[in-house]
C-alpha cells in the first residue's frame, strides 16, 4: 500500500476513534482492533500487508456501526434525528469500498466481507422503512424520501445476493445434495434467505405507499465498479417484478429445500397475492 493510501486510511481511523468514544456500549475487542490498526499504519509500508489492513479496518467499521445501529432500533429510530443517523452509518459502511477502490481491486476484501457490508447497508434501511412507515404524517410528507430509501436498501440487498456465483453442481463433489441445490440457487446462508424476504417486503411497500408507479433512477450511495452491479444500477427499478421474483424464489425455497427449518411464508403469500393485483 503506497504511502498516500496509509495516510488515508489513518484519516479514516481517527473518525471510528471519536465514534467509539462516544458508544458506552461499545466492547473492548473494537478498541483493541483500532489501536491494533493504528500500530500496524505506522509500520514501514513495505513490510505490511494491505490486505490485512483493509480487512482488519473494514471488520472495525462492522463492529462499531454494529452498536450504533442497534442503539437506533432501541431508540425507534427517533424522527428528529434518525435519518442523518442512518445516512452517516451508510456512509461509514462504505468507507472500505471507497479505500479499496482508491488503491486495489475491490476483491481483495474478499467476498463474506463486501457482502456483510451490502446486507448492513440493506438491513439498515429496511429497518429504517420498516419503522417510518407507520408514521402517517411523516410519510404523506416524505413520500420521494421514503421511495428513495427503500430503492437504496433494495438495491443494496441485491447487490448483496449476487456477490457469490452459484457453482456449477457437475463441477463440485457435493456430499448433502440438498446443499448442493441451495447453493445452485445461490442461497450461501440463512442472510440470503432473509435478504429475499426483506427484498419482496420493501418492494410491497413501494408499491402500496408510493403508489404504482416505478419509482426514479434514483442515485445510490454505492462505490461498486462491477458491470454487472452498474447495469441495476442504471436501471429503473419495478416494485412489483423484483419483489415478485424474489418472493416466489423465497417461498419455493422455503417449502423446499428448507421445510421443517421454521421459515415462514405465510406474509410473502400475501404479498405476491398483492402484487398480482398490478399485473398488466
Amino acid at each position: 500500500m503506497a504511502g498516500v493510501e496509509v495516510v488515508a486510511l489513518r484519516q479514516r481511523l481517527v473518525g471510528l476513534e471519536r465514534r467509539l468514544e462516544r458508544l458506552r456500549e461499545a466492547n473492548i475487542k473494537s478498541a483493541i482492533s483500532l489501536e491494533e490498526l493504528k500500530d500496524l499504519c505506522k509500520e514501514d509500508k513495505e513490510t505490511v500487508n494491505p490486505s490485512n489492513l483493509l480487512q482488519l479496518y473494514t471488520q472495525i467499521v462492522l463492529d462499531i456501526t454494529y452498536f450504533e445501529e442497534n442503539q437506533l432500533a432501541d431508540e425507534d429510530f427517533p424522527e428528529d434525528s434518525s435519518l442523518q443517523r442512518v445516512k452517516e452509518l451508510i456512509s461509514i459502511l462504505s468507507e472500505p469500498e471507497v479505500l479499496v477502490k482508491e488503491s486495489n481491486p475491490i476483491g481483495v476484501l474478499g467476498t463474506e466481507l463486501l457482502e456483510c457490508l451490502s446486507w448492513r447497508r440493506g438491513a439498515l434501511l429496511y429497518m429504517y422503512c420498516h419503522t417510518v412507515k407507520e408514521r402517517g404524517c411523516w410519510l404523506t410528507e416524505n413520500t420521494d424520501l421514503f421511495k428513495k430509501c427503500l430503492n437504496d436498501g433494495i438495491h443494496y440487498l441485491l447487490k448483496m445476493l449476487r456477490f457469490r456465483y452459484p457453482p456449477r453442481l457437475n463441477d463440485v463433489s457435493f456430499q448433502d445434495t440438498d446443499t448442493a441445490r441451495l447453493l445452485g440457487e445461490g442461497i450461501f446462508s440463512d442472510t440470503h434467505v432473509l435478504a429475499m424476504m426483506y427484498v419482496g417486503e420493501m418492494c410491497y411497500w413501494g408499491l402500496k405507499h408510493c403508489g404504482e408507479e416505478k419509482p426514479g433512477t434514483y442515485e445510490i450511495d454505492s462505490e461498486s465498479n462491477t458491470e454487472l452491479y452498474c447495469s441495476l444500477h442504471r436501471a429503473v427499478l419495478d416494485f412489483r417484478e423484483v419483489g415478485e421474483k424474489m418472493l416466489m424464489k423465497y417461498v419455493a425455497v422455503c417449502e423446499g429445500l428448507l421445510k421443517g427449518q421454521n421459515w415462514n411464508t405465510a406474509n410473502a403469500k400475501l404479498i405476491l397475492d398483492y402484487f398480482k393485483k398490478f399485473q398488466s
